[in-house]
């Protein structure tokens, strides 16, 4: 029978390319410091971790964003084509806050260079989130009971930490 040795694997752990970490280096200064913290925490435990790290290498898709961005975002699957991927007008979202702002959206690149937001990825990557920080509230979970079945609204790519003020910069 066969060895079958990290080394002998044909599936490769997937790496950013020198942009890629460039990217993911101004998007990560984005962020509130807690925030950061709990995703470099995460981030190392999950790719110091043999299983994980083939499953596929977390990186963050979006941190700050303009209310120009956002208003684009909203009006994809209402007045443009594609999904509805935010119910939050410009200046509405965590993500308009800031920079540091206190959310960051996060998926995964695969070996094969493709993207996923897998749920269950996105799931497994939450509890290093959260175990890194508990103030970290999940998209997958709002309510923090551990389940995604009675959340009115799934947000899994999304993860953000409580601010001081609601409604305005720094809001929750």
């Amino acid at each position: 029978m066969p060895s079958t040795t990290a080394s002998s694997l044909s599936r490769q752990a997937p790496v950013l390319n020198s942009r890629q970490a460039t990217i993911q280096a101004l998007r990560l200064a984005q962020a509130a410091e807690h925030l950061a913290a709990a995703y470099s925490q995460a981030l190392s435990r999950w790719l110091g971790d043999p299983v994980l790290r083939l499953a596929g290498r977390p990186f963050i898709t979006e941190c700050y964003r303009s209310a120009e961005r956002q208003n684009e975002l909203y009006a994809q699957g209402r007045s443009k084509p594609g999904p509805i991927v935010t119910y939050k007008r410009g200046g509405e979202s965590n993500h308009n806050f800031g920079p540091p702002t206190p959310a960051m959206d996060v998926a995964f690149l695969l070996a094969d260079g493709s993207v996923s937001w897998s749920g269950l990825l996105l799931s497994k990557f939450a509890r290093l989130m959260q175990y890194a920080d508990a103030r970290v509230r999940w998209g997958g979970d709002w309510n923090g009971n551990g389940r995604s079945d009675d959340e009115q609204f799934l947000d899994r790519p999304h993860f953000e930490v409580p601010t001081a003020q609601k409604g305005g910069p720094g809001r929750e």
